[in-house]
């Protein structure tokens, strides 16, 4: 930590720490933006449903995590500590992917199309056994049960 503060100085010119951490603070919610930028970019530009869960999950929450990190050191460096925001950095990082995930999954599982330049589809062998099994003939009984007993 202390490299990247002397890193910091030099780069900004800047003699005082508390102005150091300033910068960073204020490079950390530049980066943050940055990344909402591209975020939003990606889900504007991508072809489908999996491509912008992913530019949404990924770009997002590190844009958000890293304008609350530049904030968080803002607020220290003023002599203040907010567990608000660091509860914040921690949900956004936790939660943020699974609900991609959990999006995803059940665009999937709904049969969304995936988009004409995608090259591979990895669950296309893991749903389509389960999709047989919730789908079949509505008795409970698999076809194969049903065809020995016949």
């Amino acid at each position: 930590m202390q490299g990247l503060l002397k890193g910091v100085l030099l780069l900004s010119g800047v003699s005082n720490p508390v102005e150091a951490i300033e910068v960073f603070a204020v490079l950390s919610i530049l980066v943050g933006a940055i990344f909402s930028f591209f975020c939003a970019v990606g889900l504007i530009r991508l072809p489908d449903v999996y491509s912008r869960t992913h530019a949404g999950s990924k770009a997002s929450t590190m844009g958000v995590l890293f304008i609350l990190v530049g904030t968080f050191l803002f607020f220290i460096m003023e002599g203040t500590f907010s567990i608000r925001l660091f509860l914040g950095i921690f949900f956004v990082f936790l939660t943020a992917p699974v609900a991609a995930h959990a999006i995803a999954r059940s665009a999937y599982r709904a049969k969304v199309p995936l988009a004409e330049q995608s090259v591979k589809d990895d669950l296309k062998g893991v749903f389509e056994g389960e999709h047989e099994e919730e789908h079949g003939d509505g008795s409970g009984v698999s076809s194969d049960e049903v065809s020995s007993k016949m």
